[in-house]
């Protein structure tokens, strides 16, 4: 326990403004977090303070973008993971490393205003509209936690969100879900080969970080070391390992990376919908599949290009799902909600779920 305190308290400390209550640093103790007068759809005793404070961890609002010769191998290696975001013709990675610091960059592409949040506790990404209350908003880290998961607050009501619930749930906007912007997490050399002309984000931030040095220590391969409790709990998998869950409402449907080798595409069922599953040991997708496609038969066949499955009609279609040649060019599967994640954390969310 002391140790959890004290590493927690090191790798805090850099983001850390002015805080000398050691108690407000240590994953096992609560301090009243904003708003814990009003009503909570979560329990308020298993919301954390996470330690920084609100803003502590600082949104990048003004994200700045280099281009794939400017980006430092040494910083940014082939293995290291990304999210990755395509909008029109415009592509974007998000790298962890930077990620590990910020956990929300407010951006836009191609004047759509999205919101990517990145929990390096529960190694959860999603992208969503910047919007609340029905007008543009930027999201910032609340400094709260809730089953060792990131809590956002929107800039316009100061509501708080629950990323892995994917719901308001405290606040004006209690109840609330935020509307989804499809998102992928692989590592760098997959994504640069699939979209070689995307941006990506610089460590020109406006603050000063060690940027590539992980500030939680060995948090992501250590299989007992937490931070923070997350319950339930489930020894199925272990609780480090990073699967690929589809979510639909309480329940999810968890896939393992290992289980994809060199690439595979398949239908399969999940809470009475038809799925389209497609990935590698680097990157997967699902879609659910509509009777418009429930015909095609689909291949995995990513070749170093934008193109990763096909189907028996001929067309290409690309991670988003997206068909970019072919009789369908310009038509779209349906994404699935779904989400990279750290295995204990689906369990916590989405308890009990169906293993693949």
């Amino acid at each position: 326990m002391k140790n959890i305190t004290f590493y927690f308290f090191l790798f805090c400390l850099p983001l850390l403004s002015c805080n000398e209550n050691d108690s407000n640093v240590s994953g096992q103790t609560t301090t009243p977090p904003p708003n814990s007068a009003s009503e909570w759809t979560i329990p308020i005793n298993e919301v954390k303070d996470g330690g920084p404070g609100k803003d502590g961890i600082p949104s990048i609002d003004n994200p700045k973008f280099i281009n794939v010769s400017q980006v430092n191998p040494a910083l940014i290696g082939s293995d290291d993971l990304i999210i990755g975001i395509v909008i029109g013709d415009e592509a974007k990675a998000y790298p962890h490393v930077i990620l590990d610091w910020h956990e929300i960059v407010n951006d836009k592409l191609n004047e759509d205003l999205v919101s990517i949040s990145y929990c390096p506790l529960t190694g959860t990404a999603f992208g969503w509209k910047s919007r609340a209350n029905g007008t543009t908003s930027t999201f910032g880290v609340s400094g709260l936690l809730y089953n060792t998961n990131l809590i956002l607050y929107d800039r316009n009501t100061d509501s708080n969100w629950s990323q892995l619930k994917l719901e308001c749930v405290n606040g004006t906007l209690i109840n609330n879900k935020p509307k989804l912007v499809n998102v992928v997490e692989t590592n760098w050399g997959t994504w640069n080969k699939l979209y070689p002309n995307t941006k990506v984000l610089s460590t020109d931030t406006g603050f000063s970080r060690t940027y590539g040095n992980y500030p939680y220590g060995d948090y992501k391969t250590n299989q007992d070391f937490f931070l923070f409790n997350a319950t339930p709990t489930n020894n199925a998998l272990p609780n480090k390992e990073r699967i690929y869950a589809i979510l639909d409402g309480d329940k999810s449907k968890v896939y393992q990376f290992s289980k994809f080798g060199k690439g595979n595409a398949f239908k399969d069922e999940f809470n009475g919908k038809n799925y389209l599953i497609v990935g590698d040991s680097n990157i997967i997708s699902a879609f659910e599949v509509s009777s418009q496609f429930s015909s095609l038969n689909f291949e995995y066949s990513f070749n170093k290009t934008e193109g990763f499955f096909k189907d028996d009609e001929g067309n290409e279609w690309s991670i988003f799902g997206k068909a970019i040649d072919g009789p369908k060019k310009g038509q779209s599967l349906t994404v699935s909600r779904s989400v990279v994640s750290y295995w204990f954390a689906i369990a916590a969310f989405y308890p009990n779920p169906e293993i693949f």
